[in-house]
């Protein structure tokens, strides 16, 4: 059976005063006497009074929480983001409403209702590869809540970002891939309508233009999830009109199951076909070959978007407004033995990092 929280009514009830003068006598009021005090901490003590934070928060206006809305918290990536996040919330004395929408935009507008509706502080958000209107995000700069985006973002909102080099990441991939005498080079990527990957895709289209080297739609696929099974179903379907000499993929669970297909269908790796992924994901190096793959600092990402939207949820209190900040986070090519066709000594893991930038 559920027990009914002590509430200070309930005290003063027992002791016969006022339940204004049990809550003076908790916080230790100079003008209630210290009987008074005794006597209420006591009874509080015994009946196990607990404050209740949602009352002091409505009383306050704010709920010392943040809403956090990524498209899945069952990935490698994500799961190193939600713990920056936590790790600076905690700090700062927030709790974290954590909301998933599985790629969908319908899902995406659902759980942003239902985060404004609780009230709180501020939101974190990653958009869905579905979400190309913003009416659910603006909603929340009408009610004054702060609102950060990362990793993929739009252009259209007035807010501060935190992404890393995606178009840098996937231009010194490719570049590598070319320097090691690919020339054929695949690419699995997702939809277009993620940021993102329009900048992955960009990344890869200019290295190959700059070393001359031709695009090839038909060695370009595209994946309905980042699921190691969809990595093979979807070389297999590449091999079957189309043999490149190199793999790049912009997940490293597509990369893992690329990798798989091209060693049942026989090919070496990386003497017959290269391949790189992106993430970094911790089974990168314990696949055989270990994969090469672009590192990006999710844990970095969560910490400094979290930093950023408790800094303007603070500033918001006491009236100031602060501007928008777009960072970018430096991504880090770490190279193994899944695209070293040559090993000149130049080559080690983890030398090749794009720029880091503060817009």
């Amino acid at each position: 059976m559920k027990i009914s929280q002590v509430t200070l009514k309930d005290i003063a009830r027992q002791l016969g005063i006022s339940p204004a003068t049990v809550s003076r006598a908790l916080k230790n009021y100079p003008d209630i006497s210290q009987k008074t005090k005794d006597a209420v901490q006591e009874l509080a003590l015994k009946l196990k009074y607990r404050p209740n934070p949602i009352a002091r928060n409505l009383r306050k206006n704010q709920s010392n929480t943040i809403g956090v809305i990524i498209p899945e918290v069952v990935h490698n990536f994500f799961s190193t983001v939600i713990s920056g996040i936590m790790k600076v919330a905690d700090k700062a004395g927030y709790s974290v409403m954590l909301c998933q929408s599985n790629e969908q935009y319908i899902r995406e507008v659902r759980e942003a209702g239902i985060l404004l509706a609780s009230r709180i502080d501020g939101l974190l958000i990653s958009f869905s590869n579905e979400t190309t209107q913003f009416d659910h995000i603006e909603e929340f700069d009408h009610y004054g809540i702060p609102v950060v985006l990362f990793d993929k973002i739009c252009s259209e909102l007035n807010v501060s970002k935190v992404v890393t080099d995606d178009y840098g990441g996937a231009f010194q991939a490719t570049e590598h891939l070319i320097l090691q005498g690919c020339h054929r080079i695949a690419l699995i990527r997702g939809s277009e309508v993620a940021s993102n990957t329009r900048l992955r895709l960009a990344g890869y289209r200019d290295a190959l233009q700059k070393y001359n080297v031709p695009f090839d739609e038909s060695l370009m696929v595209v994946c309905q999830d980042f699921s190691i099974e969809e990595g093979e179903k979807l070389i297999e379907q590449l091999m079957s009109r189309a043999t490149p000499d190199a793999i790049l993929s912009l997940a490293d669970t597509l990369a893992v199951g690329a990798l798989k297909a091209v060693k049942r269908m026989g090919f070496s790796i990386p003497e017959d076909i290269a391949i790189i992924g992106f993430n970094d994901w911790y089974l990168s190096k314990v696949v055989e070959p270990p994969l090469s793959s672009v590192y990006q600092p999710g844990f970095e990402m969560g910490q400094i978007a979290t930093e950023l939207l408790i800094r303007q949820i603070e500033t918001n209190k006491e009236g100031i407004l602060t501007e928008p900040i777009i960072q970018t986070l430096q991504t880090t090519l770490m190279i193994r033995e899944s695209s070293l066709k040559q090993t000149p000594s130049s080559y080690q893991e983890g030398v090749i990092n794009t720029e880091h930038r503060n817009f």
